[in-house]
């Protein structure tokens, strides 16, 4: 694994062919997820931002096998959404945020899920993105990720996270500062 530090804004040449091809690899495998989409779009515009193609890498690095899920034909973005089975293994056990991770005197976890997207450049999913991502398979069946939380929800203290149980896709709320071995964040990054 090659190591990046937050200020890099590229990928090392030697990783960047491999990453193509395991995106173009899980594209192709996954056509369920995209089925009206073209990789040779997706490979031409990924080639345009050295910078897009670092925030993927960091993905995949943190097991969350990015796929595209969809289009804007308005801005010519693709999304990517992190789409392995369970929460990403190299981004859980954290708060969701610096707040909530300031209100623990004690036992802080070592980062938070905001400062964690932020530092890989995607953003946390939306409850409307999260319901999205279930339509395409079985996503956090073991585990949960945190949701993007309103504005209104965290003044109060509150933060949201999602998973799957039971066949059905449930959200719920816990505080801030609370965080689990099992929860983790699940990002989108549009290219």
């Amino acid at each position: 694994m090659i190591d990046l530090n937050a200020n890099q804004k590229t990928i090392p040449p030697e990783a960047h062919d491999d990453l193509i091809q395991v995106l173009q690899n899980r594209f192709e495998k996954n056509m369920q997820r995209h089925p009206d989409l073209k990789w040779v779009d997706i490979h031409s515009r990924l080639e345009k931002s050295a910078e897009k193609m670092r925030s993927l890498y960091e993905m995949e690095q943190t097991g969350g096998e990015p796929d595209v899920v969809g289009y804007n034909p308005q801005t010519g973005e693709y999304s990517f959404y992190d789409c392995a089975a369970e929460s990403p293994l190299g981004r859980r056990n954290v708060c969701y945020d610096r707040a909530g991770w300031e209100e623990r005197k004690t036992a802080r976890p070592e980062n938070t899920a905001v400062d964690m997207a932020t530092e890989i450049g995607i953003e946390l999913l939306t409850e409307e993105q999260y319901r999205e991502l279930q339509q395409l398979g079985e996503f956090d069946t073991k585990t949960s990720s945190w949701l993007k939380t309103p504005a209104e929800v965290r003044k109060l203290g509150g933060a949201l996270f999602a998973d799957r149980r039971f066949g059905r896709v449930f959200v719920y709320h816990n505080t801030a500062p609370s965080y689990y071995g099992v929860r983790g964040i699940r990002g989108c990054l549009k290219v």
